[in-house]
C-alpha cells in the first residue's frame, strides 16, 4: 500500500490535507516535523511527502525547520503555504515579508501547463492566507503560477519532483484544489488508489483488541455521532469490557437524554449507566459567563463524574472518548493556535485517576466518522444526527446559564430543527441550531408590550467543518420558524438569522 507523509509544521489545515489524500483512497499519515528523522522517512519508503502550512516565518530562527537532506531522498515533495516557503528556504531561495502584499481569502491564480496543474484551467480561484512570500526562487526552480500580488504562487524543480504552492489546495474554496492534489498523488507520486475506510476499521479493532486486552474501559458516551461510533468500534474490540457512562449534565437538547438511553441500552445491548448530574453542573456553572471558562468547567466536571462513577464499578484502567480531529486542532494541540477548548481535549484536568486515555477517532473528520459508523452497521438516523458540542447548550447560551434559559433554548431549538426537517432541507444544511443571546428586546404580543430574549438561528453548509458557508435557507422556512418561536416559546420576543461563514466566525457562537 502506498503511503503519503504529511509533515506537520503547525498549521490549522494539517489534518484536512491528510483527509483530502485519503479521499483519493491513498493512505496518509501525519508526523510532527520534530518527531521523525530523514533516516526514518527514508526507511518507511513513502510515495510522497507534503509539507503543511504553519503560522511562522521561515526566516525566524525560532520557527519550525527541517533537515535539507530530505530534498535529496528522491521522494516527491509538495509544499503548501508555509511548507512552500520552507521548501524554497531549504533549497537556497529567499523568503521575505509581504508588507502590503499579503493575501487572504479567495484569490484569482494563473497557472502554467505543468504536471501539477494538468487539465486545470489557466485561471481559477484559490484560497490564500500568507504574510510572507518567496521573493527569489532557489536554483533550478521555476515559477509555475502567479496572482496579482504574488509572483511565485507556485514553483517546481521538475527533475527532483519538488513542488510548492503558496495557496491552500486542501480547502473547498480553492476551485481546483482537489484536482491539484490528485495530480500530485497520481501523476507525480504514481500512487495506487488502494486504501479504504474498511482498512481503518479493521486496523483499529485489531489495534485496540491487543492494546486493551484484559483491561476494563469506561467510555464517555454523549449519544452524539462521535461517541456513538467510538462506542461501537471499541465494543467490537473489547466486548463486555466496555462500560458506557452517559452523563446527563442538564445541557442537552429536548428529550435527548431518554433517546440516548433507549438507543444504546435496548438497540445495541451495551452496558450503559446513566448519571443524572444536572444540579451538579448547573451549580458549577452558576454566574460563569466566559465561554472558555464554561468549557473548562464542563470538561473537568465530566472527568470528575467519570472518576466518581468508576469508584462504584471496580477497577477501571482506561477512559475512552469520542474526540475527532477538529476538536484537537481547535483546542490548539501541538503547535496549532488555540481557537476554543473542547471538553474532551483542552478541558482535561491535570490529574486523572485512569491509567490511560484512548481516542479511536481522533484522526478523523466528521464525515469520515459517519462513514465508519455506517460501515459498522449503526442505524442511519443515528449516524446522521445533528452535530452537538460536548458542553451542550452551555455554549449556545451567551452569558450566565440558568434552568429558565435552558428550557427556553430547548424549545426554540426543537422548533427550528422541526421546520428544517419539514422542509426536507437536512441534506442542504449540515448543522443547524438556535442560540440564546444575553440580551433582551422589546416586542408586542396582542396589545401588550413584551420584553424577552433574542434567539439567533444558525445553519451552515460544509463538508469538513474546517470551513463553512452560512446556509441560504428559504425565506418561508425562516419565517415559519420565527413565527413559531416567538408565538410558542414564552420568553423570546425576537428572532435573527446568522449569516457569518467560517472563517471568520466559528460554527458555534462560543
Amino acid at each position: 500500500m502506498d503511503k503519503i507523509l504529511v509533515l506537520d509544521f503547525g498549521g490549522q489545515y494539517n489534518q484536512l490535507i491528510a483527509r483530502r489524500v485519503r479521499e483519493q483512497r491513498v493512505y496518509a499519515e501525519i508526523k510532527p516535523y520534530n518527531r521523525i528523522t530523514v533516516d526514518e522517512i527514508k526507511a518507511t519508503a513513502y510515495a510522497g511527502i507534503i509539507f503543511t502550512g504553519g503560522p511562522n516565518s521561515v526566516y525566524d530562527d525560532l520557527s519550525p525547520h527541517y533537515d535539507p537532506a530530505i530534498l535529496g531522498l528522491g521522494i516527491p515533495i509538495l509544499g503548501i503555504c508555509y511548507g512552500d516557503q520552507l521548501l524554497a528556504y531549504m533549497a537556497g531561495g529567499t523568503v521575505s515579508n509581504a508588507e502590503n502584499s499579503s493575501e487572504y481569502g479567495k484569490t484569482i491564480v494563473q497557472v502554467d501547463n505543468n504536471q501539477l496543474f494538468k487539465n486545470i484551467p489557466s485561471e481559477s480561484i484559490c484560497w490564500m492566507s500568507h504574510s510572507d512570500y518567496i521573493s527569489q526562487l532557489p536554483e533550478n526552480f521555476i515559477g509555475i503560477a502567479r496572482t496579482e500580488k504574488c509572483k511565485f504562487a507556485a514553483m517546481c524543480d521538475e527533475e527532483r519532483k519538488l513542488y510548492g504552492v503558496q495557496f491552500h489546495p486542501e480547502v473547498t474554496h480553492s476551485e481546483y484544489g482537489n484536482h491539484i492534489l490528485k495530480n500530485f498523488l497520481f501523476e507525480i507520486c504514481k500512487c495506487k488508489a488502494d486504501w479504504k475506510m474498511e482498512d481503518f476499521i479493521e486496523e483499529s479493532v485489531e489495534f485496540y483488541r491487543e492494546k486493551l486486552k484484559g483491561k476494563r474501559v469506561l467510555l464517555a458516551l454523549s449519544g452524539g455521532v462521535d461517541s456513538s461510533v467510538a462506542a461501537v468500534l471499541l465494543h467490537k474490540a473489547v466486548g463486555d469490557n466496555l462500560l458506557c457512562v452517559f452523563v446527563d449534565h442538564g445541557l442537552l437538547r429536548k428529550d435527548e437524554g431518554d433517546f440516548v438511553e433507549q438507543t444504546f441500552r435496548n438497540r445495541f445491548g451495551m452496558s450503559l449507566i446513566r448519571v443524572n448530574a444536572q444540579e451538579r453542573f448547573l451549580k458549577k456553572l452558576s454566574g460563569v459567563t466566559d465561554p472558555e471558562h464554561k468549557r473548562k468547567i464542563i470538561g473537568e466536571e465530566f472527568i470528575r463524574v467519570f472518576e466518581d462513577e468508576s469508584k462504584n464499578l471496580g477497577e477501571i484502567q482506561v477512559l475512552a472518548q469520542g474526540t475527532i480531529y477538529p476538536d484537537v486542532i481547535e483546542s490548539g494541540k501541538g503547535d496549532s493556535a488555540v481557537i476554543k477548548s473542547h471538553h474532551n481535549v483542552g478541558g482535561l484536568p491535570d490529574v486523572l485517576s485512569f491509567d490511560e486515555i484512548v481516542e479511536p477517532l481522533r484522526e478523523l473528520f466528521k464525515d469520515e466518522v459517519r462513514e465508519v459508523g455506517e460501515k459498522l452497521g449503526i442505524p442511519h438516523e443515528l449516524v446522521w444526527r445533528q452535530p452537538f458540542p460536548g458542553p451542550g447548550l452551555a455554549v449556545r447560551i451567551l452569558g450566565q446559564i440558568t434552568e429558565e434559559k435552558l428550557e427556553i433554548l430547548r424549545e426554540a431549538d426543537a422548533i427550528f430543527r422541526e421546520e428544517i426537517a419539514a422542509a426536507h432541507l437536512e441534506s442542504v444544511a449540515n448543522q443547524y441550531f438556535a442560540v440564546l443571546l444575553d440580551s433582551k428586546s422589546v416586542g408586542v404580543m396582542g396589545d401588550a408590550r413584551t420584553y424577552g430574549y433574542v434567539a439567533a438561528l444558525r445553519s451552515v453548509s460544509t463538508d469538513d467543518f474546517m470551513t463553512a458557508e452560512w446556509t441560504r435557507l428559504p425565506y418561508e422556512v425562516l419565517e415559519k420558524a420565527s413565527n413559531r418561536i416567538t408565538g410558542e416559546v414564552r420568553g423570546i420576543s425576537r428572532v435573527v438569522y446568522d449569516i457569518t461563514s467560517k472563517p471568520p466566525g466559528t460554527v458555534e457562537w462560543e
